[in-house]
């Protein structure tokens, strides 16, 4: 058996992110951390690949290039009940292939020096009483510390959080080539987001990204609901209807769980921390790649307290993670699922769609933009009040 004091399950942006960090803490430890992945990159993964401001600030910050081809959103085009909203600003996303994506981060961990195992299949994990038990297709490993970053399905959180409550939603999604289509988002570097459905029962939404495929111009169609048992129908019809709308035939699509994050979500247990998708993720829209970062770095600072203090219980990352800017924009965005998908729907889709001043303040929050996501409600209120979003700024 091999035994090492740190192990990541999951080579995705959690997971590296939680290494790349931590080799900003602890560069010796970081050296001596394993890194696990089942597939081998560049491996598929079902993601529409938006990233928004703040994903891209903390690649900046850990000084990761954004190495593969990439569509830039200027403008966004977004429908809701009875009304249709455009917006335009200087970047509101870039939109990569999470394939090419991850492929570029482990490509990173391994220049700086971080081990990443790949075909290494994880099939079972036990606790014991000094770490994890991690048993693959091919190895046995033990860990002193066990990071969880291995997706919305993860079999650490089943395995060691028994108890766990689940909150998964549900996404389809296809790509469609532009050439053909009448969709112009791809040449007005637009995204589009659709809520049309909202009355009619789904408690999400459709949308489209600009992507590029093998360098030819597509359109990346999907649709989300924050529920998933039951919606597997609706929204395979959704999404032909939109691809149908778009000027194409509707084909294959790919369908993919999306673990949201809930007031009563667990993030940690003794020697084990959950991070990204396998911790949970925004419930309004699904996104998770720029949580996966803010995970990745509260991790890293939790696993190299650990060594440092000798204390395994990792309830400081549980704390850091519900009390902190990040865990109250995950429970924030959960008070939208209930004000945008359920029975108020009607008001705030008015108040959104007719409110310049909120849709320029919601766009900043969402997005992280002049660290709007870590204002307070009041403020956030009183500035909407005056009129003044571009005047204040968090120190």
């Amino acid at each position: 058996m091999e035994r090492r004091p740190l192990i990541i399950i999951g080579s995705g942006p959690a997971g590296v992110a939680s290494g790349l960090f931590l080799q900003r803490q602890d560069p010796a430890l970081a050296r001596e951390c394993l890194i696990l992945e089942k597939a081998h990159h560049p491996r598929p993964k079902v993601c529409a690949g938006g990233l928004i401001p703040h994903t891209l600030h903390c690649l900046r910050e850990l000084d990761v290039p954004l190495s593969m081809p990439n569509v830039v959103a200027h403008r966004a085009r977004v429908e809701v009940p009875g009304c249709s909203v455009s917006y335009e600003d200087r970047e509101l996303c870039r939109v990569i292939r999470r394939d090419e994506f991850d492929h570029s981060l482990v490509q990173v961990c391994r220049q700086r020096g971080l081990e990443v195992r790949e075909g290494e299949k994880v099939i079972a994990v036990r606790r014991e009483a000094d770490g994890v038990r991690i048993e693959t297709e091919s190895h046995a490993y033990h860990g002193r510390v066990v990071i969880g970053a291995d997706g919305s399905g993860s079999l650490v959180r089943r395995r060691l959080f028994p108890e766990a409550s689940e909150h998964v939603g549900k996404a389809v999604m296809c790509d469609v080539p532009v050439e053909g289509s009448r969709w112009t988002g791809f040449a007005d570097a637009r995204y589009d987001f659709s809520f049309l459905h909202v009355p009619e029962g789904l408690r999400g939404y459709s949308w489209v990204f600009p992507c590029l495929i093998g360098g030819q111009p597509h359109a990346n169609v999907g649709v989300y609901s924050v529920e998933a048992r039951g919606r597997g129908g609706l929204l395979k019809h959704l999404l032909d209807a939109e691809v149908t709308r778009l000027g194409a035939r509707p084909g294959s699509f790919k369908a993919f769980p999306i673990r949201w994050y809930g007031e009563d979500t667990r993030v940690a247990a003794p020697h084990v921390l959950l991070a990204g998708d396998a911790a949970g993720v925004d419930p309004l829209m699904g996104e998770g790649i720029s949580y996966s970062f803010e995970y990745g770095r509260r991790a890293a600072v939790a696993v190299a307290r650990a060594f440092t203090t000798g204390d395994f219980s990792f309830a400081d990352y549980e704390q850091s993670v519900a009390a902190s800017w990040l865990g109250k924009k995950l429970r924030r965005l959960g008070l939208g699922v209930r004000l945008f998908y359920g029975p108020t729907w009607r008001i705030w889709f008015a108040f959104a769609a007719h409110s310049r001043q909120a849709q320029e303040i919601g766009i900043r929050w969402y997005n992280g933009i002049d660290d709007w996501d870590r204002r307070s409600g009041w403020e956030a209120l009183r500035v909407w009040w005056r009129g003044d979003y571009r005047s204040v700024r968090v120190p």
